[in-house]
């Protein structure tokens, strides 16, 4: 027997303002037409003003214990994926351990963009197979809103607010694919392509949160091959083909990424989750966004055998195989 992390709740929260798509229009030179036909998108949710990142996470994080049908208590640890945090420190963990009412175990924040989630569960993954946690809650939350540039059509029209909880636990599994949890993980990145996507603001630069910029058509050509390459590893660290998988939950960015992507795969799109046309793209928070709308609405069940993959600024990319 070897120990795996098994998801055993999930949840999110998105804010209750939804933007459409010709909300644009009156900004930048740009219709729902170009902006459905080129990324998928067709509306998304804005965090109302005073609405924080970590008041996102705190959503998310009820709901899944609600899920799970466990208490705050029963937790020793929070990780949150988060490139949007409420203040330079302390993290968004420790703000939504204390606003759960948490006064045990450990909270911190992991930051890769939109592939933050995926290294949030590698991280996970590794404290919980080791025997230094037993119950994790991860969270990707995002209130991407606040660094957006109104007069870059471009950037702006693709982004949008969130957040998603996975309650991952100890368990034991045979050590074949045939376990539920948690059964490869694959991380990667590329520090020569930061200038591809990133944030022209920071603390020790211009002493400001600064506003995200984007280099689309080469990100575009890098995005298919690092998912479909990072997706392939996690696979075969397992023995399991892509045709084997029941689910493809990508990170929601781009309709043509996700498309690319599959079809590089060979897997149909029937069998991959997309949210991308109601909720844009909300970095880490996308992936288990994606997983809490698959699981609410019944494709996503017990048994199932997932794939997610992402890739975000830095470059930072990778993959997660676990079977729900």
């Amino acid at each position: 027997m070897i120990r795996r992390a098994i998801p055993v709740g999930i949840g999110h929260y998105l804010p209750d303002r939804i933007v459409p798509n010709s909300h644009f229009e009156a900004l930048v030179d740009t219709t729902d037409e170009w902006i459905r036909t080129r990324s998928g998108i067709e509306r998304r949710h804005f965090a109302a003003d005073g609405q924080t990142t970590s008041d996102l996470a705190v959503r998310a994080a009820r709901a899944a214990l609600e899920n799970a049908g466990i208490s705050v208590d029963d937790l020793d640890g929070i990780i949150v994926a988060t490139s949007t945090p409420d203040l330079t420190f302390p993290s968004v963990g420790t703000m939504v351990q204390a606003e759960l009412g948490m006064t045990r175990g450990f909270a911190f924040d992991v930051q890769a963009v939109c592939a933050g989630f995926i290294y949030a569960l590698c991280n996970a993954n590794a404290m919980i197979v080791s025997g230094h946690a037993e119950r994790l809650m991860i969270i990707g939350a995002e209130t991407f809103s606040r660094i957006m540039d109104w007069t870059d059509r471009s950037t702006c029209v693709l982004f949008g607010d969130g957040a998603g909880a996975m309650i991952l636990e100890a368990g034991d599994g045979a050590g074949t694919s045939q376990d539920r949890g948690i059964l490869s993980t694959d991380l990667n990145s590329d520090g020569r392509y930061r200038d591809m996507l990133y944030v022209d603001g920071g603390v020790s630069t211009t002493g400001t949160a600064g506003k995200l910029r984007m280099q689309g058509n080469p990100l575009f050509r890098q995005a298919v091959d690092k998912l479909t390459s990072t997706a392939e590893a996690a696979l075969s660290k397992t023995g399991i083909a892509p045709g084997d998988v029941d689910w493809i939950v990508p990170h929601q960015a781009n309709i043509r990424i996700i498309q690319g992507t599959a079809k590089k795969m060979g897997v149909p799109m029937e069998r991959v989750i997309q949210t991308v046309q109601d909720h844009g793209n909300t970095s880490a928070a996308s992936i288990p966004l994606a997983l809490s709308v698959g699981a609410a609405d019944g494709r996503i069940k017990q048994g199932d055998l997932i794939l997610s993959e992402a890739i975000g600024g830095g470059l930072a990319w990778g993959a997660v195989v676990l079977r729900w």
